[in-house]
């Protein structure tokens, strides 16, 4: 079996914080009839739960889809990728270590949101409607599965708690990284057991990791 390495998507391989802020507001703004502003959603609306800052907009029932959507498909112009993330992809790659996604996007909203070139540096991607949304590990052991991939073999790369607290209930290492949506704190305090907090040299701390061998500067053990 060859080593693997799982990304979450949104403020790890994505910056996507601004377009996230811009879909919301954009989708209060349909739905309400009414000027909706970033500055009118409340605050840690980028780390909240998307029903619970809709709720504190007064939006207490189901989610328009296609609202929802519309807003996405033009705020989602506002994302892009980190610039290290297609590096990054591209040496693990080189060095044989699968790559894969794991994401509460829907799939057709990854596709909007990532440029094709990056998509086919992903091994396997799987979505919300593929698997139960951490943090349950199912997504995570669905990807390894499609890898031939061994928990133990393998790291999953994330920004939030629900990242960690996914990838230790699938017996993945849970790598945390310093430059999404939650602070490096917060991770080390949810058990990520390593947290890696600048992108530079991110590939060669990975490539450290799945080697089963102590990362050096890049990292930080929590």
């Amino acid at each position: 079996m060859s080593p693997a390495v799982l990304f979450d998507l949104d403020g790890v391989l994505l910056d996507s914080r601004d377009a996230h802020l811009a879909t919301l507001a954009g989708y209060a703004m349909t739905v309400l009839g009414r000027r909706v502003t970033i500055a009118d959603l409340p605050t840690g609306a980028y780390l909240a739960p998307r029903d619970q800052v809709l709720a504190a907009l007064g939006l207490d029932g189901p989610l328009h889809e296609e609202a929802w959507d519309a807003a996405t498909a033009t705020a989602g112009l506002r994302a892009e990728p980190f610039p290290f993330s297609v590096g990054t992809l591209t040496e693990l790659r080189a060095a044989g270590v699968a790559t894969g996604l794991v994401t509460l996007r829907s799939r057709r909203r990854v596709d909007w949101l990532l440029p094709p070139d990056l998509l086919a540096l992903l091994d396997t991607v799987v979505c919300f409607e593929d698997a139960l949304p951490k943090p349950a590990p199912d997504g995570l052991l669905l990807a390894l599965d499609r890898l031939g991939a061994d928990p133990r073999e393998a790291v999953f790369v994330g920004d939030t708690v629900l990242d960690v607290r996914a990838a230790r209930a699938a017996g993945v290492q849970a790598v945390g990284v310093g430059w999404g949506y939650t602070e490096p704190e917060a991770l080390a305090r949810a058990g990520a057991e390593v947290v890696i907090h600048q992108p530079g040299g991110l590939a060669s701390a990975l490539l450290l990791l799945t080697g089963d061998r102590q990362p050096n500067d890049y990292a930080k053990r929590s």
